[in-house]
């Protein structure tokens, strides 16, 4: 019995605690990309693939991290009102129609690689990994809203 309620107490911990580990989302494209301020609307189109060129008439391409993870998790609530598990059934139904979901890749790292190489992209990615392979346009904060400016980051240092 002591090991059922030890579970179920860090079964309903387990999303506090993840929740904490991603405050602040950055929003990602590649270096040179050039973008205007756009909306978390704006952000939902693109990554349920509604829109599918930016101004430049260059071909969006979003990417998401696997659907297990923390980070894809609170993109999916804040962004698309959802998480990605009640996704599939909007993705398979769109398969039939010629349009594919999202890259997926598995690590923030891959997050970073693909971003960086892959003209029009768009990616997130915990802002405490933002680096100088990609540009930051946008930061989702600890508080849902969506920032154009960059927030002040207290990141755990690197070792």
């Amino acid at each position: 019995m002591r090991w059922l309620f030890l579970f179920l107490g860090l079964h309903l911990l387990l999303p506090v605690a993840m929740a904490a580990e991603v405050a602040t989302i950055a929003v990602i494209v590649p270096k040179e990309q050039n973008l205007h301020a756009f909306s978390k609307a704006e952000l939902a189109l693109v990554f349920w693939r509604k829109k599918l060129y930016w101004g430049n008439g260059k071909r969006i391409e979003p990417v998401n991290l696997g659907p297990e993870s923390a980070l894809r998790q609170r993109f999916s609530q804040l962004i698309l009102d959802s998480v990605p598990e009640d996704q599939v059934e909007y993705w398979n139904a769109l398969y039939f129609h010629g349009t594919s979901p999202p890259h997926v890749v598995r690590t923030q790292e891959a997050m970073l690689r693909y971003v960086a190489e892959t003209p029009g992209s768009i990616g997130y990615i915990d802002a405490c990994k933002v680096d100088n392979r990609i540009k930051p346009v946008a930061w989702l904060l600890s508080d849902g809203s969506l920032s154009h400016l960059p927030p002040i980051l207290s990141c755990p240092s690197s070792s």
